[in-house]
């Protein structure tokens, strides 16, 4: 699987800080999102917040990686011009690869994520 690129991810703080003050949120038990408009933005961003409760670093970053696969397969359906920052919620830290696939695509739909 292909590696995001960096301008896809949202890596400072002051950007998650920026999205979560202006962003609209759509949350499920397992994950909330927040969307912010970028209409400069010819492409989307992503960022992640998997905290410490969901586990140890091996879980987290197995989140994360699930994650990040979720956008990469839907990416052509998910709208350009937004930041979307995704916050794991406990749930997350049992689930395989399908579950969390079908969870986040909810919360996305809710969003209004994609074409």
């Amino acid at each position: 699987m292909e590696h995001m690129k960096k301008k896809y991810r949202i890596k400072k703080n002051d950007e998650f800080q920026e999205v979560f003050k202006k962003g609209k949120s759509v949350a499920n038990r397992q994950f909330v999102i927040y969307v912010l408009d970028r209409p400069e933005q010819s492409y989307f961003r992503i960022g992640l917040s998997v905290s410490k409760k969901i586990g140890k670093a091996v879980v987290r970053n197995r989140v994360k990686r699930y994650i990040r696969q979720v956008f990469q397969e839907e990416r052509d359906r998910i709208q350009v011009g937004k930041d979307y920052v995704i916050i794991a919620r406990v749930p997350v830290a049992t689930m395989e690869y399908e579950e969390v696939r079908k969870s986040l695509l909810h919360v996305l739909r809710r969003a209004n994520a994609f074409y």
